[in-house]
């Protein structure tokens, strides 16, 4: 590459760039006195410290959930209200229990309800359990008033048969259910759970709280629906916290739970269409080793605060850098050197097959669903070792506040990640999006990333942070031997988006598409980065978007339908602003680069192909026309 630098004090540059719908090579030429060069992309955008542009936080017609509320928790499961005078009251007197009641059968310090009912459980048990096995037609409230239980060897509270097991909690009170630190078979079913139901099971009650200790397993199991309306629980377990088959379900509930697994793990492996999460409302408060929600089937958030720290947190995330991108960048996908499937996937197929996971590797996901996830509302601070918000499926976000940090990815989806409304900022990463496609429609989205800041190629990753990548569906061949997929695609078609990356800051297996909104991004010039990476086409046909970073495989627009101006600057160093003006002295743009940079990007819609606009960059001043 021949590449001659000649400083003109006035003249800034020039540029070749790809304008009006021509499909060529992307170059971007530095003309300030050089001669052409033909060179690939590399890094540019950067925003620009003055604008401010408010969110769109207000949800579109398209925020609700797959499954209405109604069908979800029924008038029973919101009725915390019991009659003491017509209860059934059990005394539980440390190393007995006591009751008037032909429906409660009392073996030592085991109590067994066998009629629907509502049963009142006051005192302490220091060794002893109660059992709920009743017709499979009944009923049963259990009102747990300020109640202590133990069990040295199984579970608290074991719903054996029933219709379905409400437990409430007495208003004002607080109970302690604990297993003393092994589970022993007492009949076929693995009892591993400090309350532990093979029926449906609802939690409730005003103004109480229950605390769950289960040393050596899940702190609620339930085989079949698992459900909060109203009420405060503590869950500390060594295995999941709350452990469902066929769904939990929350709305105005208090969850704290520190988990030596999953903090909620939902799975059922023979009917597909449960295994899900559905959260309508409440307060979840997750430290786990494991991921933090995790659902098998799918996963409904309609609102709710949440605040989960999955596998002790970023921190604790692969470690990756950008130095070693260079050693993809032979043959890449679209047959361009550094292109994606080479350059950009080559580290994560390395990296994937250096530490690929099995089985049994833990998965320490921030919020997980193997199907679809749909988010339309709610609070979510969120520190993952590995993604932070992440599907197997498809990802709709119709609302909600974001801060996330990741060890890996920000928000990860293996088919379609859509934003359409949401306050989202991710201030660590190793990409900020990744999926096959990404639909940004609206928002305002902050994101920081060590690698690329949009990415529409991803890796399945699966399982734990670091999984296989190369060679995934989205053709991230291994070691960018020409293996690459052009399927993938970037749409931005409103919102806010500014990108800080050490990669790429926008890398399409495929086609990159710009109608609306307002686009930064900041990349660095070391490395083998670029501001946009794309196989195919990149489009802009409204919107604004600027863009700086590194010059060596730079790539622009090739088929605009408004101006844009492409040019390289030399060095500039971070915060040596820019400022774009037309003939009349007004100002079109203006950022303030928080990376240094050598290429600069710039389109709007008042941006006009052919006319003649002076551009500042740092010291460097001069007149270019728009492409």
């Amino acid at each position: 590459m021949n590449r001659k630098f000649q400083r003109i004090t006035l003249i800034l540059l020039s540029l070749i760039f790809l304008a009006g719908c021509r499909n060529t090579d992307n170059i971007i030429n530095d003309t300030l006195g050089q001669e052409e060069t033909k060179s690939p992309a590399s890094n540019f955008p950067e925003l620009s410290g003055d604008e401010t542009h408010s969110a769109e936080t207000e949800p579109t017609d398209d925020t609700t959930a797959a499954v209405p509320s109604s069908e979800m928790f029924t008038d029973r499961d919101m009725d915390y209200w019991h009659d003491d005078e017509e209860s059934v009251m059990v005394k539980l007197n440390g190393d007995s229990v006591s009751c008037d009641s032909k429906s409660v059968a009392i073996n030592g310090t085991t109590v067994t309800i066998k009629d629907a009912g509502t049963y009142f459980l006051v005192g302490e048990l220091y060794d002893g359990k109660v059992v709920v096995n009743a017709d499979e037609n009944d009923k049963v409230r259990l009102v747990l008033g300020a109640v202590t239980i133990n069990c040295s060897t199984s579970a608290p509270i074991y719903v054996l048969r029933a219709d379905k097991v409400f437990v409430t909690l007495d208003m004002h009170t607080v109970s302690t259910l604990s297993n003393g630190g092994e589970f022993v078979a007492i009949d076929e079913n693995n009892i591993n759970a400090v309350i532990y139901s093979k029926q449906d099971i609802t939690f409730n009650g005003e103004n109480a709280r229950l605390v769950i200790n289960s040393p050596a397993g899940h702190g609620i199991a339930g085989k079949d629906d698992v459900v909060f309306t109203s009420g405060q629980y503590e869950i500390n377990s060594a295995g999941h916290g709350i452990d469902a088959n066929d769904s939990v379900r929350v709305v105005n509930a208090g969850i704290k739970i520190d988990s030596g697994k999953d903090g909620i793990h939902v799975e059922n492996s023979d009917d597909g269409t449960l295994g899900f999460v559905y959260i309508e409302s409440g307060n979840l408060n997750i430290t786990s080793a494991g991921d933090g929600i995790s659902a098998g089937a799918y996963m409904d958030i309609l609102g709710g605060t949440f605040n989960i720290t999955a596998g002790g947190g970023y921190v604790n995330g692969e470690q990756k850098t950008s130095d070693m991108w260079g050693m993809g960048g032979f043959m890449g996908g679209g047959g361009r050197p550094g292109g994606p499937g080479g350059r950009g996937e080559t580290p994560h197929g390395m990296q994937g097959n250096a530490t690929e996971t099995t089985e049994d590797s833990t998965s320490i996901k921030g919020i997980k669903s193997a199907g679809n996830l749909t988010i339309s509302g709610g609070t979510f601070i969120t520190d993952s070792a590995d993604d932070a918000v992440h599907s197997n499926a498809s990802i709709t976000i119709n609302g909600g506040t974001f801060d996330l940090q990741s060890g890996d990815d920000g928000i990860h989806a293996d088919e379609t990640l859509t934003v359409r409304s949401a306050a989202i900022t991710i201030a660590e990463s190793y990409e900020g999006f990744e999926a096959l496609d990404i639909k940004i429609e609206g928002g305002a989205i902050n994101l920081v990333a060590s690698d690329d800041g949009l990415n529409a190629a991803g890796g399945t990753d699966s399982s734990g942070f670091g999984g296989n990548r190369g060679g995934d569906k989205f053709g991230g061949g291994f070691g960018g031997m020409g293996m690459g997929s052009s399927n993938g695609s970037i749409v931005i078609s409103g919102g806010t988006l500014y990108i800080k990356a050490s990669g790429d800051g926008i890398d399409a297996n495929g086609t990159v598409e710009i109608s609306g909104g307002y686009t930064v991004v900041c990349g660095p010039t070391a490395g083998d980065t670029a501001t946009l990476d794309y196989d195919t086409t990149a489009t802009i046909n409204g919107g604004t978007f600027i863009g700086t970073g590194a010059y060596g495989m730079a790539q622009t627009f090739n088929d605009t339908k408004q101006g844009v101006i492409a040019v390289s600057v030399g060095n500039q160093q971070a915060g040596d602003e820019i400022v774009l003006k037309d003939k009349a002295g007004n100002v079109i743009l203006t950022c303030t680069p928080e990376l240094s940079y050598a290429v600069v990007i710039l389109s709007s819609p008042e941006i006009i192909s052919g006319e003649t606009y002076t551009l500042n960059v740092g010291s460097l001043s001069g007149e270019i026309e728009a492409q």
